[in-house]
């Protein structure tokens, strides 16, 4: 069975990619902190790889704790991890003490803070954990694999000169919580916060993407969410980065009109001149949920975060029998859910904070006024009714003053007007027709230039994107619906009578819904052009025959380089075996003196039974490209099922076959993983060959030699610049790297090195029929989707190069490719409907 060796595998390659994200922490940020979430994962990986294939036996390994156990007994002949073994109970002894500690004088003092014990995730890996902040986690797997079956040679190679080598740092600088966080952390955050963003996105932005969570192994997903939690909760205090103005606690909030009201924790913070408005539910900050249930946690869907930048209106509602309602207005007319105050002065007290908060740059209007010995209280306003009534009031000397208000958050340059509530007014100086005019004259005003703006849009869009997209929608829908895919009845039945479905049917339903696993070493081939549709079986046969013989011209070459490299260094070792240097110089003379000495011949019975005489020049070609050859064929998805030696073999022979007929091009990194997902389908040598030489004469357009990479970039720079110029803004301005250098990656291998297996075998068929289908420019779409999927977490963390490159490459293979897929083609039907629109 080959399960478990797949098993231990993965397991290898999980600890080597968290070693190499320890790495580049520690290269960017200088230091590594003992609670970094890579290193939590390092020792997660760590403890899979001993704990596989370990057997239970009575002496300890029945305790739950398998690794504790096995430390336990290495200690007992080991001195290393004797050490390690002392250390962990000193820890564990220290923990239990201020456990006690804690506990005694919880009821005492609150007025000092207890130190902080280890945490949850520490305490679980706190073996490992200590072995690797001890330098000598490394010497015990040694040891560990030296008297052992366990084959963890390579991982401990790793260690030894990463992990082990580092300096670990305890100190928790001001911005430690916000520096360099893992992808996987960023889109945590980007979840808990995505939910309530959501609601308060205005007309005028776009929406909050959400992320799909793809759930990892073990309980690595679940304590990065709860340690994302924590950090979200930290946040409503005060810290370093942010103010708190006001905090209140049994806030109520109705999140639905079908649900019931909410307790929750009500904050206002001001970082620089924002201000923002929080309110979290009780459940998840008092720590009823434990981490188990805070990430499946609804709760997280009804927190409130509200920029005060995009408010424009706040309603107050005083009752006698409550504390009072706060309703929050934006600028496109939206409500927010009611804030419910208890009672006790709380929302006067709230809405004078506010007023703080807002000054030297905003104001209410109208203004809370002071009173002596009272402080901030509410504006005492006249209840609108007739001209008589306020008459008699003024000469009864009775004035009914205000139970609802309604302010406005003003800023500097704004002009007076008028403030109509509900039940009462505050007139200004200026009449109310004028106000009148001069609304109608903005919203006309508005309408006309969002008018032109528009246009101007549109004519920019039909300049520089016109050719990235065709013309002649396909839609997904008709003659039926295409989201199914090509199935294997439907591909049956086209095979019988080609009449049956038009070519570009079948093309519009592999776009639209892909193609079904089973017969895609059938449709492949149609796709990449290698058979033409409608094609007949004995026209196909035909076509193979060139393989078998561009394989043995090679083949005949590579003789004779082999044949020439062993005489290259039979003349080195008899120049040493006499006692001469060697220099660079005179190895380049025995170089030439050994090849201009024979004439090479080359008689090739099978070719046409001509005879090639074979150039110097040439053999220097070869060889160069077969070594590189066999250097990337050798490391093209070890990790695999499929490539075994004989099929690495069969790699081999089709990348030389392929070189050997475009020598001026050459072999160049990355054509093995273009080649290796056909063969993974295909699994046949000809066809395989055929195919790959269809695909690139696309492809090769994107290496050196090519030019298209540049073209690439500067579409790719277009695109985002007009379909989103709020990110762009933000590339440019953080060290400029609208030059989308990131993506070089992307448009070479086709997101090969992005996605799993399977996800490159459905965005492939998709980018190979569409062309005929919507563009033939789809790479460009599908890496604008791809980066529209993250739009939101690349602005919040204000990304620069480094970051968005550290950060995709720690999602490779995690992304959601049918969701990916889904904006891809929204986005070029949206560039196609512009083009449309006349």
């Amino acid at each position: 069975s080959t399960y478990q060796p797949r098993r231990a595998a993965k397991r290898t390659y999980m600890c080597l990619k968290t070693v190499k994200q320890i790495m580049e922490e520690a290269v960017t940020k200088k230091f590594v902190h003992e609670d970094s979430s890579h290193i939590i994962a390092l020792c997660t990986a760590i403890e899979a790889c001993l704990s596989h294939l370990l057997k239970r036996r009575a002496a300890g390994f029945l305790r739950s704790d398998k690794i504790a156990a096995l430390f336990t007994k290495v200690g007992k002949v080991y001195d290393t991890a004797a050490d390690v073994c002392r250390k962990v109970q000193e820890q564990l002894q220290q923990q239990l003490d201020k456990s006690a500690r804690n506990f005694r004088e919880q009821g005492s003092s609150t007025t000092s803070r207890p130190p902080q014990p280890l945490s949850a995730q520490a305490i679980k890996h706190i073996w490992v954990r200590t072995a690797l902040f001890e330098k000598v986690l490394d010497k015990i797997v040694q040891y560990i694999v030296d008297n052992s079956s366990i084959s963890l040679m390579l991982i401990n190679d790793v260690l030894s000169v990463g992990p082990c080598a580092l300096e670990y740092t305890k100190l928790k600088t001001s911005d430690h919580f916000w520096t360099d966080p893992s992808a996987n952390e960023l889109v945590q955050r980007h979840r808990i916060h995505g939910a309530h963003r959501g609601q308060d996105t205005s007309a005028g932005r776009r929406p909050a993407l959400g992320i799909r969570k793809r759930q990892s192994s073990g309980s690595m997903s679940e304590d990065r969410f709860a340690a994302s939690a924590r950090e979200y909760v930290e946040s409503l205090h005060q810290n370093s980065r942010t103010h708190l103005l006001y905090g209140k606690n049994n806030v109520l909030v109705q999140p639905k009109k079908d649900m019931e009201v909410l307790r929750g924790y009500l904050s206002l913070h001001q970082a620089g001149d924002n201000l923002t408005l929080k309110w979290t539910p009780n459940q998840l900050i008092n720590g009823t949920l434990g981490d188990c249930d805070l990430e499946k946690s609804i709760y997280w869907d009804y927190a409130l975060t509200v920029p005060l930048r995009q408010i424009v209106c706040i309603h107050c509602h005083q009752r006698p029998d409550c504390g009072g309602t706060l309703v929050l207005v934006s600028q496109d007319g939206i409500q927010r859910p009611p804030l419910h105050f208890p009672p006790g002065g709380h929302l006067l007290a709230f809405l004078s904070c506010l007023e703080t908060g807002l000054l030297p740059r905003g104001q209410l209007e109208p203004p809370l006024w002071s009173q002596k010995g009272k402080g901030k209280v509410f504006p005492k306003l006249r209840k609108r009714s007739s001209a008589a009534r306020l008459i008699d009031q003024d000469r009864n000397g009775e004035e009914q003053t205000a139970a609802d208000y309604v302010f406005r958050i003003v800023y500097p340059g704004y002009q007076g007007g008028l403030v109509v509530m509900d039940d009462f007014f505050f007139s200004t100086s200026v009449p109310l027709k004028m106000l009148c005019q001069n609304m109608k004259r903005q919203i006309v005003s508005r309408a006309f230039y969002g008018w032109l703006a528009y246009c101007r849009h549109l004519s920019t869009v039909r300049t520089h994107l016109s050719a990235l997209v065709n013309h002649n929608i396909v839609p997904p829908d008709r003659p039926c619906e295409a989201s199914g895919g090509l199935s294997k009845e439907v591909w049956s039945k086209y095979q019988k009578d080609c009449k049956n479905y038009k070519e570009l049917e079948l093309l519009r339903l592999v776009y639209y819904g892909g193609v079904q696993h089973d017969i895609r070493k059938e449709v492949w081939p149609f796709l990449l052009g290698h058979y033409k549709f409608g094609m007949g079986k004995k026209d196909m046969n035909q076509i193979s025959e060139r393989y078998q013989q561009v394989m043995r011209e090679w083949k005949a070459c590579e003789v004779i380089v082999r044949q020439r490299e062993k005489e290259m260094q039979s003349a080195i070792f008899a120049k040493l075996s006499s006692g001469s240097s060697i220099d660079s110089h005179v190895l380049r003379l025995v170089h030439r003196d050994s090849t201009l000495t024979m004439i090479y011949t080359l008689s090739l019975t099978n070719v046409d039974s001509k005879v090639f005489s074979v150039q110097i020049e040439l053999l220097d070609t070869v060889a160069l490209n077969l070594h590189r050859i066999d250097k990337d064929v050798q490391r093209c998805d070890r990790n695999y099922y499929y490539f075994t030696t004989a099929n690495l073999e069969k790699l081999r022979n089709i990348m030389c076959s392929y070189v050997w007929e475009h020598l001026e091009m050459g072999y160049v990194q990355g054509m093995c993983d273009l080649l290796a997902p056909l063969m993974v389908i295909l699994d046949d040598e000809c066809l395989a060959y055929s195919c790959f030489t269809q695909l690139m004469k696309r492809m090769s357009q994107n290496f050196p030699n090519g030019g298209a990479m540049d073209t690439q970039f500067a579409n790719m720079r277009s695109l985002i610049q007009i379909l989103d110029s709020e990110l762009f803004e933000l590339m440019q301005q953080n060290g400029d790297y609208t030059h989308f250098y990131f993506c070089y990656r992307w448009f070479l291998l086709d997101f090969k090195r992005e996605l799993l297996y399977e996800d490159v075998f459905a965005v492939w068929e998709v980018i190979w029929v569409a062309p005929r289908i919507s563009s033939k420019h789809f790479v460009l779409f599908l890496a604008l989707a791809l980066v529209t999927v993250y739009r939101e977490i690349i602005i919040d963390n204000n990304m620069d190069f480094t970051d968005i490159i550290k950060f995709f490459n720690e999602m490779a293979e995690r992304h959601d490719v049918q969701h990916i897929l889904k904006i891809a083609r929204e986005l070029v039907h949206k560039v196609q409907s512009l083009m449309d629109n006349k």
